[in-house]
């Protein structure tokens, strides 16, 4: 099992940029797909962006070309650029480790581990 923090959210105005930080414990943090998703009130959990141990990337839609997933294997940690945030933006982000082998995983019962999640506010 891996423990996830996340750290990073808070409260910024549109069009800012915020980074979030994924801290993994655990030995085999490079093999791990590691994902971010986001929830917000009264919506479902969705997929926001994931990366591989090859640094392979996919992102959802609604954040492509503003957003952008990193690794630090060295320091077991992914993190979320968020650059030109909308209101939209607004949720709990969460980020979540996968044992599976596989390039990018999007699809969230394949993840194993997740943390508890971090609050990200945009205003208008």
């Amino acid at each position: 099992q891996v423990q996830l923090v996340e750290s990073g959210g808070g409260l910024v105005q549109a069009g800012g940029s915020l980074r979030l930080s994924c801290a993994a414990s655990g030995r085999d943090f490079t093999s791990y797909v590691m994902g971010w998703f986001r929830q917000a009130p009264g919506k479902e959990r969705g997929f926001v962006a994931a990366i591989a141990w090859s640094r392979t990337t996919s992102y959802a839609e609604s954040v492509q070309g503003r957003f952008t997933i990193s690794r630090d294997n060295a320091k077991n940690t992914v993190y979320l650029q968020m650059n030109s945030l909308k209101p939209e933006d607004t949720a709990v982000y969460y980020c979540a480790a996968s044992r599976h082998i596989a390039t990018t995983i999007q699809t969230m019962s394949l993840y194993d581990d997740w943390g508890q999640g971090t609050q990200v506010t945009v205003s208008s």
